[in-house]
């Protein structure tokens, strides 16, 4: 599968060139154009319960297949938020965990699946009980809502990041949820509240905007509803 991402950071969209008989998934309506060759369908990938755990970690129930079922095409995807778009190739020994809504195109190779966390994470993580586990051989293609910056840790290594702008981390990575100062009212105040403790090796996608602040700036030019 031959591939390129393109526009940058801001707006940007997947090119991908299919052989006869290739097939990729992706999220319900990331198609933007296809050739005549491809054909497009709605698949309930795993049965209910499967689409049921993607929804509930904000996916779509359904993916959508492309298939180049009538010759070589081309594919062109796109995220519904404005954001940046990276590509990770996976080698089968090790998966990854995605928050909602990162999740857009992957090879047919690849399996989506959701993870419960614990609790703890679930109330407070900000990213809700279930996550996506992504696993396989093959590319996975992950959007954000802002750019999408890659913090790299050595063994041993921590960084602190505010829950909600994560986006990845490999699913071999330990991480905790704590408060962002050393006390309630600290954390409060401060705007952070509760933030995610990762210790490395490994390697954190994070986004650079927080999609729930965003929408508490946009509230305030709303109307007042009646």
């Amino acid at each position: 599968m031959k591939y390129e991402i393109l526009y940058g950071e801001a707006f940007p969209i997947v090119k991908i060139n299919l052989q006869k008989g290739d097939r990729i998934k992706a999220e319900s309506d990331a198609m933007v154009s296809m050739s005549p060759t491809i054909d497009l369908e709605g698949k309930l990938e795993g049965g209910l319960l499967k689409g049921l755990g993607r929804m509930l970690a904000g996916e779509k129930f359904f993916f959508q297949t492309l298939t180049a079922n009538r010759g070589p095409g081309e594919v062109l995807l796109a995220s519904s938020v404005p954001g940046g778009t990276v590509d990770v190739e996976l080698d089968g020994s090790y998966g990854l965990c995605v928050q909602k809504d990162g999740f857009l195109a992957a090879s047919d190779s690849i399996s989506v699946d959701t993870q419960m966390q614990n609790l703890t994470r679930g109330l407070f993580s900000g990213e809700g009980f279930f996550i996506l586990k992504i696993g396989g051989r093959g590319t996975v293609f992950l959007n954000s809502y802002g750019a999408i910056h890659p913090i790299n840790l050595e063994a041993g290594e921590e960084v602190v990041i505010d829950n909600s702008h994560l986006v990845a981390w490999p699913d071999y990575m330990q991480y905790n949820i704590e408060k962002a100062s050393s006390g309630w009212i600290s954390s409060v105040t401060s705007g952070e509240s509760l933030v995610c403790r990762f210790r490395g090796p490994g390697t954190v996608l994070i986004q650079t905007r927080n999609p729930r602040d965003f929408g508490q700036w946009v509230r305030q030019f709303m109307p007042p509803s009646k």
